[in-house]
Formats: structure tokens, C-alpha cells, sequence
């Protein structure tokens, strides 16, 4: 195991695989690489072409954590992997793991290009950020109770997993694991805030940055991708066909290398 010590003395460990320019890989919610074979499958697939960081973020898996969570922390976390790279990195985040990266970037951190895929904002509007509201108040009460599967379940059907699919997952053995870093899910809520689109930070981050969507995938998200792509001063907006948010790495992994390398 690699591992870098954040800036708040926080173990960050991560698999370091492949040659070339450094690419950190950003896991959205639950994501971690005991439990996320797509993204390890994506890491190996990007190891062609760059030197590819695909870590634990903070809470998760082999990475250790640190009270009280603030999503400066886990701004340090990225920033201490790409010192780790060598003083600057390509970045790509996942859903959740997007917004986290489109904050890193804001902050200044040497991100030389980045991807978005999905990052999941919503409308925007009253009911969208009231929606949003009562699921972060749901999330922390039952966390505050000790309810992780509850809270685990929570935040699969609020995303969209049909009830009877989340409660077949309870009784496999991997739920535990995923019972494991589900205090994690209230960092992503810090993180996402009340879902909207931050559009007067968007706007000054000039970073190079390719968003995308499924075509598959429901229609609010490629909405959300265009909605930020569209606010950044150097972005673009792609569409990959036939995928929805749990993206093939074998359809992910030619956009990612195309756009970092051009």
C-alpha cells in the first residue's frame, strides 16, 4: 500500500500504476477500491498512458480520517496526492468526486486538466433544493443514531435504486462494506451543498475541463454536465452514448485518454 500524509496528519493510501504524466482518479459516494471494480478496471485501462493514482479518499477503505470533516480536509487530501505526483496532475472525478475536484480547482490547487463525469447537481430551483435539504437532515439523523445501513439505503434510493434492489443488497455479504463508509455520505452532502449549480465559482476556475454525461442516463444529468460546462470559461460538454452513470471503463477510458493528451 502507498500512502501520503495530509496536510492534518490524515493516512491518504493509494494504488500508484503506470508511466507517464500523473493522473489522479476521484471516487464519487460509497466509491472506494475494495468495493469499486470499475474504477480499478479504469485505473489499469488509463496505466497505458499515464501514471495513475487511484486512492481511498478519507473515511474509506485503507485511508484513515480525522474529526471534525470539513471539505478543506479533503481539498489537503488531493493537494498532498498531487505533491505526491510530482507538483501537478490531471484529475478526473466521478459523480460526487467531481464536485470535489471542481472545489479543489477552484482553490487554486495544480490541476492541469480535468474531466467531469456527471457531477450530480440539480435544478436549482425551490424543489430541488428543499429535496436536497430534507435528504442531508434524514442522512444525519440517522447517522447520529448509528443507523449506517439505514443511511446507506437512504442514500441508494434517494439516488434513484428501486427499494426492493436496496433491501436485496442488505442481505448479501457485501453490505457491510458498504455499511462501512457510510459516514462518508455526509461529507459528499457537505460537498454538494444544496445541489445547485455554483455558478459564480464555476466561472473563475480556467482550468481546462471536458464534462460529461450518459446518454443513457436520465435527463437532468447531461442537463447538470451542460449546465456546468456552459459556465466555465474552458470547458466543453460530451455525451457518451448508450452509458448511464455506472460508465463501461472500457467507454470512459478513450475520451480520458484523447482529452488529456491533446
Amino acid at each position: 500500500m502507498n500512502q501520503v500524509i495530509s496536510q492534518d496528519g490524515t493516512v491518504i493510501a493509494f494504488d500508484r500504476l503506470g508511466k507517464g504524466p500523473a493522473l489522479i482518479l476521484v471516487g464519487g459516494a460509497f466509491q472506494y477500491r475494495a468495493i469499486d471494480p470499475r474504477t480499478t478496471q479504469l485505473a489499469a485501462l488509463l496505466a497505458q498512458h499515464f501514471t495513475v493514482f487511484h486512492y481511498d479518499r478519507r473515511g474509506r477503505g485503507e485511508s484513515l480520517d480525522t474529526q471534525p470533516y470539513a471539505v478543506d480536509r479533503e481539498v489537503e487530501d488531493l493537494d498532498a496526492l498531487i505533491k505526491e505526483a510530482g507538483g501537478s496532475a490531471y484529475v478526473f472525478g466521478m459523480s460526487s468526486g467531481g464536485l470535489l475536484t471542481l472545489e479543489a480547482a477552484f482553490r487554486g490547487l495544480a490541476i492541469t486538466k480535468l474531466v467531469l463525469y456527471e457531477p450530480p447537481f440539480n435544478s436549482g430551483d425551490d424543489a430541488a433544493r428543499q429535496a436536497s435539504e430534507h435528504y442531508t437532515r434524514q442522512l444525519t439523523a440517522l447517522l447520529s443514531e448509528g443507523r449506517r445501513g439505514d443511511a446507506a439505503a437512504l442514500a441508494m434510493t434517494t439516488w434513484g435504486a428501486p427499494a426492493e434492489a436496496v433491501a436485496g443488497m442488505r442481505q448479501t455479504p457485501v453490505w457491510p462494506l458498504f455499511e462501512s463508509v457510510a459516514p462518508t455520505l455526509a461529507y459528499d452532502a457537505a460537498i454538494m451543498g444544496d445541489g445547485s449549480v455554483p455558478a459564480e465559482r464555476l466561472a473563475s476556475i480556467t482550468v481546462p475541463t471536458l464534462v460529461i454525461a450518459g446518454g443513457a442516463s436520465p435527463a437532468f444529468m447531461d442537463t447538470a454536465a451542460q449546465a456546468v460546462a456552459h459556465t466555465m470559461p474552458n470547458a466543453k460538454h460530451s455525451t457518451l452514448e448508450g452509458q448511464a452513470h455506472d460508465v463501461a471503463p472500457q467507454a470512459l477510458a478513450p475520451i480520458l485518454v484523447e482529452f488529456f493528451q491533446t
